[in-house]
């Protein structure tokens, strides 16, 4: 869920939909609109040589794009044997209980009303599906249920809604809270730095080559929306929707209202840290 469609000096990126790795490809949800940019990206992540597929984030409850998503795997040699959600939010886990019917498997997620199945996902859990080693990392923040999953192999994350291919994210109050984001955004930029993580499977928008540049150019962009905000509070602008006239000015006037949830969370952070 994106709160701009394009910002100055972001690293950029390709393959909407396709191989994005070789252990990774992508299935663009036919749900475009200035939230979720060019669709839901749904990802099919199997070993080359395993006929076992998982899938991460079914989109939403479209069966026309659910049944794509299984005959793409099934092209490829492969059955999906797993579904797992980064968030819950509709236009990644709306389609999951659907997408559990047609596959037959269980659906894994944080957040335990979002799962079928008695096992859920936790800090430090590696899924291991057809001899695929993924693990999982929380990534709270977007959301409280966020989470992204590591894939040494291809030296890859895939990061749901935490980092886009394209714009940022949407730090929504009141589940979203931007202490808990910014210690995420560290938290993937120590992958990219110990791990040698270098590609970002994104929930919407293209793949980004250039991953320590994209978690760096998320907290540069993190710290100056934070200081336009502090500065337009201490200039008089009273409310969220005042300070989201003056401080979002460049964004086009129909992502506003996720602005205005984003400008909540930093009023909140800077409360609690006894900045305003």
């Amino acid at each position: 869920m994106t709160e701009a469609a394009a910002l100055p000096g972001q690293p950029r990126g390709g393959v909407l939909s396709g191989p994005a790795t070789a252990r990774a490809v992508n299935v663009l949800a036919p749900n475009a609109s200035a939230m979720t940019l060019d669709g839901t990206n749904t990802w099919i992540v199997a070993e080359p040589d395993s006929e076992l597929a998982v899938v991460i984030d079914p989109g939403p409850l479209d069966d026309a794009h659910l049944t794509h998503v299984i005959a793409t795997a099934e092209k490829a040699g492969k059955r999906v044997a797993l579904t797992l959600l980064t968030h819950g939010h509709p236009d990644h886990a709306e389609g999951a209980g659907r997408f559990a019917e047609l596959t037959g498997t269980k659906v894994r997620a944080l957040d335990p009303a979002l799962r079928l199945g008695d096992e859920g996902l936790a800090a430090g859990d590696v899924v291991t599906t057809g001899g695929l080693e993924m693990r999982v990392v929380p990534t709270p923040g977007h959301t409280a249920d966020s989470l992204c999953f590591h894939l040494p192999a291809d030296r890859a994350v895939l990061t749901g809604d935490t980092i886009l291919g394209r714009g940022t994210t949407v730090v929504a109050h009141p589940d979203g809270r931007l202490g808990d984001y910014l210690d995420s955004l560290r938290r993937l930029r120590s992958l990219t730095v110990d791990d040698g993580v270098h590609t970002v499977l994104p929930g919407h928008g293209p793949v980004l080559e250039d991953a320590q540049g994209a978690v760096e150019f998320y907290l540069a962009h993190r710290a100056h929306r934070l200081a336009q905000v502090e500065t337009a509070v201490e200039s008089g602008y009273a409310t969220s929707s005042e300070v989201v006239a003056h401080v979002y000015a460049d964004v086009d006037r129909s992502l506003w209202p996720a602005a205005e949830l984003s400008v909540l969370a930093q009023l909140d952070y800077l409360r609690e840290h006894g900045l305003i």
